[in-house]
């Protein structure tokens, strides 16, 4: 008589139900990806103005008034020292838009905030100059 080798039905409804389990606990970890990944793009563009007002303040103090730099005197002229401009992605938060950064080595703090979800934010250094 040949012997049969292969899975019973009971040692598969049992591998089905642990995929189950392991699927159902496994699951929110992935499906917040969204909110994780707007929170990282308003934190790089962020980075990416802090950066840009620095080294606009930097080329501005070494060079003077070019058509390079830009003068910084509040938190929404940051955005032109980026280079590409500002992503349709994310917003200055107008409240502090307008606040003015003193001129000359002065720093405020500034905030960008994500376009379509205005929970999601992050903070920049503005450096002003004339």
């Amino acid at each position: 008589m040949k012997k049969q080798a292969g899975f019973t039905l009971i040692e598969l409804v049992m591998v089905i139900v642990i995929l189950g389990i392991l699927a159902a606990v496994a699951l929110p970890k992935f499906v917040d990806l969204k909110s994780d990944a707007k929170q990282a793009a308003v934190a790089g563009v962020a980075g990416a103005l802090s950066s840009a007002s620095a080294v606009n303040y930097a080329a501005r103090k070494a060079k003077g008034a070019t058509s390079a730099t830009t003068a910084i005197t509040n938190c929404g002229d940051v955005s032109k020292a980026l280079q590409g401009g500002m992503p349709a992605t994310v917003v200055i938060t107008p409240a502090i838009a307008a606040s003015g950064v003193p001129a000359d080595t002065s720093v405020a703090t500034c905030t960008v905030q994500d376009s379509v979800d205005s929970t999601i934010t992050a903070s920049y250094t503005a450096i002003g100059i004339l």
